[in-house]
């Protein structure tokens, strides 16, 4: 896997070995072809904002941004489709200074909520996605599943990056996301 990371938020506290890990990890236990390339951006609010309404027609920034290459099919890397070759997978889009205040909300430090938020990029950049019910609990579970299967490779391989959560909203589900997202625009609205 080639993954590079661009910082552009501004944000120095960000491990962009700690991102490329986890999104490495998430591309092969999707079976990803192993020359597939990927970006991951982090990008500072107003940016952020500025995309979100771009592309999404919604107000104010967002915790993660998906931009699948356009060569590549809707569910091009799910399991259930053809396999792909290597490719250009696409851009996925990180807020850290909105994603360390949804950490907070969630109980959980900021490197966790971009490890989390990376899975979940992945996801989306392989055709995931959590428009439909039955979609989102897939998405979410899978979601989980790889994150944790990620923190048990870790001491697996003698790697250290954050402790592995434990609380109530570190592997979250779609109600427990949404309900963080309300409380998080309602934080912002005040």
């Amino acid at each position: 896997m080639s993954i590079e990371v661009l910082n552009e938020s501004g944000e120095a506290e960000v491990n962009e070995q700690m991102l490329i890990d986890v999104c490495s990890f998430a591309l092969q236990a999707m079976d990803v072809h192993p020359d597939t390339e990927a970006t991951i951006t982090l990008v500072d609010e107003a940016t952020m904002a500025d995309l979100h309404v771009r592309w999404m027609d919604l107000e104010g920034p967002t915790d993660v941004m998906s931009f699948p290459m356009d060569e590549l099919t809707p569910g091009g890397g799910r399991p259930d489709a053809n396999p792909l070759g290597a490719a250009m997978l696409g851009d996925i889009i990180l807020c850290p200074a909105f994603d360390r205040k949804q950490a907070e909300m969630a109980g959980h430090d900021l490197a966790h909520e971009l490890a989390l938020l990376t899975v979940h990029g992945v996801l989306h950049l392989l055709g995931y996605d959590h428009i439909q019910p039955a979609d989102e609990r897939e998405m979410f579970a899978l979601q989980n599943e790889i994150l944790a299967d990620w923190y048990d490779s870790l001491a697996a391989r003698d790697v250290e990056y954050q402790p592995k959560p434990t609380g109530p909203h570190a592997f979250p589900s779609a109600a427990d996301r949404e309900e963080l997202d309300r409380r998080m625009r309602e934080r912002e609205e005040n």
